[in-house]
């Protein structure tokens, strides 16, 4: 059996369309320094919409172990390579939980919130140590 994660495809769909949006309001846009403002959002809105895009499914479990895929690469790594475990990082003054994945052979953590997973990290927890027993 296999479990995916993957961000929210509406939140994905919203990237799009406020990138689209800010493309707009540069090319409508008289104000130079304005304009400069308003591409830089837009070039991260479409970084961000094209990575929930491409990156689908963002993690990855099975019987063999965990795979993540990012914007231009797809790890795998099996069960004896990887500790899979939930964290907690405080971010803008709340505890917010997290998936982290360490990798035993390399210097290699991978973290990923809700946004990441479209799922709490609780319940991706609670699924993966039911995949491995």
């Amino acid at each position: 059996m296999r479990h995916t994660w993957a961000p929210p495809a509406a939140l994905v769909g919203m990237a799009w369309v406020l990138a689209a949006g800010a493309g707009v309001w540069v090319a409508l846009s008289e104000d130079p320094r304005g304009q400069v403002l308003i591409a830089v959002a837009a070039a991260a809105l479409v970084l961000l919409a094209l990575s929930g895009t491409l990156a689908r499914p963002r993690l990855a479990a099975d019987a063999d172990g965990v795979t993540v895929r990012g914007l231009t690469r797809t790890r795998h790594w099996s069960w004896a390579q990887a500790s899979v475990r939930l964290a907690t990082h405080r971010r803008l003054g709340r505890e917010q939980p997290v998936v982290e994945i360490d990798v035993h052979d390399r210097d290699d953590l991978v973290v990923l919130g809700w946004l990441d997973l479209g799922e709490d990290p609780r319940d991706v927890i609670e699924s993966i140590a039911a995949l491995r027993t």
